[in-house]
């Protein structure tokens, strides 16, 4: 029996997607659980809505944070009630179950606890504690069948117990919803995260999005800032004393002292396990004293096995790690320079390098916080809202996200002349009002200050009286009597955000401002066509769901597109541009979107905007230009995602490997290019003696003893015939592993072999082996890229992430591959560490080397706990350290 009312349907009709996803229902629900992972923007929230009434039973809906909870409250009423009144059926409270239960995951935590162990009353409330045996009790009376779990990414250990208890205790069906499964995680936390929401059964991409219509063609576009002149004065200082530690650690005699009367660098041999666990902090003495002219002894070289007696240079990657050696690591050897080492991090502290026992010279939170946060961005903001504006005029519809309020800004007085120096919502605000010279409609939207134009007043009037609010408090700005300040009464509260939102839609505000905690995750506004990320501290998970704000279609405006702005202040001091150009480039690897190449192409990283190495802050201007070139061109941003969305029909995650990270692989091939040309050599010998009779009855045919020389020629033939085929075969054997091994994307996808065979039996991948294919190829970045295809989303995800501790630097595996190589007259070993996953019993190990030589080549097992195995581990983590590898990326593309 349905629970809901008869007239409860949907009022608009179904994408083409979720009707698909829709008509497959019942396969899906199977099991009791339905998990569905979808970008954001496609319509997650309707469709939990809607398998709510198909299963027809009380629900309980647990999301992230209260503006998503009252999200799923609005868009019921909305989409499905057809009103805005929530009627009493429909509870906020999980301590009085309705029909429908709306709460967030903090709730249902905070009420399995104990009262002394509640940590945030903030987020639910501060009402009565009750039993969490009692809310369960109170489910189970109201008969809750469904439970919805929403951005299911989001929970967190604590969180999961209390939702597994109440699952065990109403036995519900599950439905979770996600935009970003966290395969991230360790084995272990993904299967509980499967335990709790079922396997994954729907995928959906952002490009199949695309193709259905669901999401508008978008574009990430960067604008460049320079710090303020006071900030680049705070940046040269930093860098300069960065600059002079380096100095002063160069001609430090404590410090040289200290390394020098340490014991490992005296008695090696009686510290090999101190050296094996502290690898870096034992070369980095090594490399230190060698830069002081010390002469490093024999011995030292002998247990790295280092024959070339290479030392690197010292810099200040080895001076991080020497001075985390001095002053984190060990504290017994130096505690005769107590005094010293105190003096030198309470220095270290007080500029920035050292904090929370973490060393770093230029990967500092500090100067993180001046260029994440320079006021430089102000006028950046300015200049783009200035843009889009003169392009889009009315139709301007841009938010701008930021991360504090900063209500400081604001004042009583008859003008407000503050000095705009740091970034908020606020400063944001007076930026624009200030320099308003287009006239553009400028509102904020926070939790605690609302500011509207007074030109959309009578817009703002009408909303309150649909909602039966009466009585607000609205405040003209005291230095600015076109914009008004709302009073936030706690009448009001629970429905401004929405109301704004309306002014918003409704064109009343063209440059909405607000922080990331109220317009973040969850809020929607379909006719936003242009978004700012201002100053951002956030995770990378949330900048992706900010991003699917304005990525959605609007059925008002067909031909929709949005922009969506990224700041990144330039620091011209760093040779890589800064961190924040670094933060940036990580995050655009948390989602995929259209590449400014030529051929336009679909993938997740930042090399996709196309933008030249930027060498000097001169050319900072010419690139922000070609970006805004790009901005005005809508039209052709449509042009650009139909032709990239040509080229393929699947998105799939694959790994790009340096070459450099492939040596072994290299050195392999040049083994096979030894024992190839050994083999012809021999097959030639053996040619020789196999065709010696007619070659010898040729010269010989008059010579009277031809009866006895006929026969000893025959056994030399015979001889020779025997070495052509035994030879041959191995000339046959060495050059189909040369083949194997000719380039860089053939020695991956060997190795990726190897991979896929060891997780299909561990049972990681069940899907049928004839459904599955390995993709690999040498690309131009000089390296290799290979995937996965055929596999559901998170056997493709363990594939690549397996297949990256294979190609990473060795660390500390428990097993290793040992395959002997030589060439000509010189012979190595070559090492391989065999992933974790293979590592868990010898069993496994011994799979993977089997599957191992009979894909690439005889091999054998090395334990690494052994005495032996921890010396070949020690010598392979010292050439670890020396190479310093590339960057393995992980990227998703569009293809077929």
């Amino acid at each position: 029996m349905n629970v809901f009312p008869k007239d409860t349907i949907f009022k608009y009709s179904w994408r083409t997607y979720q009707k698909r996803f829709l008509d497959n229902l019942d396969t899906y629900l199977a099991d009791n659980h339905l998990h569905v992972s979808a970008p954001p923007g496609s319509g997650k929230t309707v469709l939990g809505l809607e398998i709510m009434l198909r299963l027809g039973k009380p629900a309980l809906i647990v999301a992230p944070t209260l503006a998503i909870k009252n999200q799923w409250i609005q868009r019921f009423c909305e989409l499905f009630l057809n009103t805005e009144t929530s009627p009493d059926w429909i509870s906020s409270d999980i301590k009085n179950p309705g029909i429908i239960t709306v709460t967030t995951y903090q709730g249902i935590h905070s009420a399995s606890e104990t009262p002394e162990d509640e940590e945030d009353s903030n987020t639910v409330g501060k009402s009565s504690k009750v039993p969490f045996s009692e809310i369960i009790k109170k489910l189970q009376k109201q008969k809750v069948g469904t439970l919805i779990l929403d951005e299911a990414h989001h929970l967190k250990n604590a969180w999961w117990r209390s939702l597994m208890e109440l699952k065990e205790k109403i036995e519900p069906t599950v439905v979770s919803l996600t935009a970003t499964p966290p395969f991230d995680v360790s084995g272990s936390e993904w299967q509980k995260y499967i335990k709790l929401n079922g396997p994954i059964d729907v995928e959906i991409s952002v490009p199949e999005l695309m193709l259905e219509g669901d999401l508008c063609p978008h574009q990430d576009l960067v604008h460049f800032t320079l710090p303020s002149e006071e900030e680049q004065k705070k940046i040269e200082y930093y860098h300069m004393q960065a600059i002079g530690f380096f100095e002063e650690i160069k001609n430090d005699e404590n410090l040289l002292k200290a390394i020098e009367q340490h014991p490992v660098y005296n008695n090696p041999r009686e510290h090999l396990e101190w050296i094996y666990e502290n690898i870096s902090s034992y070369t980095s003495g090594l490399v230190y004293l060698n830069f002081r002219g010390k002469e490093i002894a024999e011995v030292h070289f002998e247990i790295i096995d280092d024959q070339q007696k290479y030392v690197p240079e010292f810099d200040f990657l080895w001076l991080e790690e020497l001075l985390d050696f001095y002053l984190l690591i060990d504290e017994v050897h130096f505690k005769d320079f107590e005094e010293h080492r105190t003096d030198l991090g309470n220095r270290l502290k007080r500029n920035g390098f050292l904090e929370k026992k973490t060393l770093s010279f230029f990967n500092s939170k500090n100067l993180n916080q001046i260029l994440n946060s320079s006021i430089g961005k102000l006028q950046g903001i300015k200049d783009i809202a200035d843009h889009e504006f003169s392009v889009l005029k009315d139709n301007l519809r841009m938010v701008i996200l930021t991360d504090f309020i900063k209500k400081e800004y604001l004042n009583n007085g008859s003008q407000n002349t503050i000095d705009l120096d740091k970034i908020g919502a606020v400063p944001i605000f007076e930026k624009l009002r200030r320099e308003n010279s287009q006239h553009k409609k400028i509102g904020i939207l926070t939790g605690s200050l609302v500011i509207i134009p007074a030109s959309s007043k009578d817009i703002f009037d009408e909303l309150c009286t649909r909602k039966s609010l009466s009585g607000i408090s609205v405040s003209p700005l005291s230095y600015d009597p076109e914009y008004l300040i709302i009073g936030l009464t706690d009448q009001i509260k629970h429905a401004i955000v929405h109301i704004i939102t309306e002014v918003f839609q409704n064109g009343g505000i063209q440059v909405l401002i607000g922080t990331k905690s109220l317009l973040g995750e969850g809020w929607d506004a379909p006719k936003m066509n242009t978004l700012i990320l201002a100053s951002f501290v956030s995770s990378f998970v949330l900048s992706n769901q900010m991003r699917g704000r304005v990525i959605r279609t609007d059925k008002d405006v067909p031909n929709k597109t949005g922009n969506i702005w990224h700041l990144v202040c330039f620091d011209a001091e760093d040779t890589n541009g800064g961190q924040d150009l670094g933060i940036m480039k990580r995050r655009f690897k948390t989602f995929v979107g259209i590449s400014n190449k030529e051929n336009p192409t679909i993938e997740n990283n930042f090399e996709r905007l196309n933008i030249n190495v930027i060498a000097h802050k001169d050319e900072i201007s010419d690139v922000n230009q070609k970006f805004f070139h790009l901005a005005e061109n809508r039209a052709e941003l449509r042009g650009r995602w139909t032709k990239a969305l040509d080229q393929g029909n699947i998105l799939v995650e694959e790994i790009q490997v340096p070459a450099i990270n492939m040596m072994a692989m290299e050195e392999m091939k040049m083994d096979y290019i030894n024992k190839m040309s050994g083999n012809m050599v021999k097959v030639m010998a053996s040619s020789v003696l196999l065709f010696w009779q007619n070659l010898l009855f040729g010269i010989l045919r008059n010579i009277q003893e031809i009866d006895s020389m006929k026969s000893f020629s025959i056994i030399i033939s015979l001889f020779g015939g025997a070495g052509f085929i035994v030879y041959g075969r191995k000339l046959y054997i060495s050059a189909r592993q040369y083949m194997k091994y000719k380039d860089v994307g053939k020695q991956l996808g060997s190795l990726a072999e190897v991979v896929l065979n060891g997780l299909i039996y561990e049972k990681v991948i069940r899907t049928p082996f004839e459904k599955l294919s390995i993709v690999s190829a040498a690309n131009t970045n000089e390296g290799a890229v290979c995937y996965l295809k055929g596999g559901t989303q998170y056997e493709n995800a363990q594939f690549i992430q397996i297949l990256q501790e294979l190609v990473s630097q060795v660390d500390n595996p428990k097993y290793l591959l040992k395959q002997k190589k030589s060439f000509f007259f010189m012979k190595k070993d070559l090492y391989y560490p065999i992933p974790e996953i293979f590592s868990k019993n010898k069993k496994s190990a011994d799979f993977f080397n089997k599957s191992w030589n009979k894909i690439i080549g005889k091999s054998e097992l090395v334990f690494t706990r052994s005495i032996e195995g921890r010396k070949i581990l020690l010598k392979l983590r010292f050439e670890a350290l020396l190479k310093r590898n590339g960057r393995i990326e992980h990227l998703h593309k569009w293809t077929r």
